[in-house]
């Protein structure tokens, strides 16, 4: 999976460190003031939906990564969310660039009050890229779990429509954005959010979705 990822970590790092962090996705830390650590038991409980509903076998823990390390390359996925505001230095920039030319995976969730900060700092990215729309005919939205109608509506905030979006490099899909949904949000614990067992279940599935189709393609 994502073979010139790994042809590049070999360069500089062992096999056995590549092979550690194989299975572990992350979490981005960033700079600006956003609060990226937002939702904390998200990626836990995610992990443990996939581990159980897919049979994968991910790390139980998830690590933590600065969008400038070169420890981003360790982790096929990464996930980024918050509230407010995002900067990327020039050295974050070029280092998010290279790991997702070089196969990795982003996935941004809008925690409301994230969009127009998440957009700005990936066109510094991929200048030459913009979000497009992702159909709902897209194989993200068909894996284990179907959603004919794109991503499920889990917290209302504007009362918008939820989309997902993608930002594609060579016709490969390296960031995908959920917008107006908040699937984070709905990955954590019902007690924190008071969501209902369904909202909590189809958000569940949909990250599932996005798990399986990263790792797969």
């Amino acid at each position: 999976m994502r073979k010139i990822l790994f042809v590049i970590l070999s360069l500089f790092l062992s096999f056995n460190i590549v092979a550690q962090n194989y299975n572990t996705i992350a979490l981005l830390k960033y700079n600006g003031g956003g609060d990226w650590y937002a939702n904390p038991t998200s990626l836990t409980n995610l992990i443990k939906f996939c581990n159980k509903e897919l049979h994968t076998n991910l790390s139980s823990a998830y690590a933590t990564v600065d969008v400038g390390s070169s420890e981003l390359f360790f982790y096929p996925f990464v996930h980024m969310t918050g509230h407010g505001n995002v900067v990327f230095s020039d050295s974050d920039v070029k280092n998010l660039r290279n790991y997702l030319i070089a196969g990795g995976f982003l996935h941004i969730d809008d925690n409301y009050g994230l969009d127009i900060f998440a957009r700005r700092e990936m066109k510094k990215v991929f200048p030459e890229l913009d979000f497009v729309e992702i159909p709902f005919s897209h194989p993200i939205y068909h894996q284990k779990y179907s959603f004919p109608n794109g991503l499920p509506k889990i917290h209302e905030h504007d009362n918008k429509y939820p989309k997902g979006y993608g930002l594609f490099f060579e016709g490969r899909l390296v960031c995908f954005y959920s917008y107006e949904c908040d699937l984070g949000d709905g990955w954590e614990d019902t007690s924190v959010h008071n969501d209902t067992e369904e909202r909590h279940q189809a958000a569940l599935k949909m990250g599932a979705n996005i798990i399986q189709y990263v790792f797969t393609n």
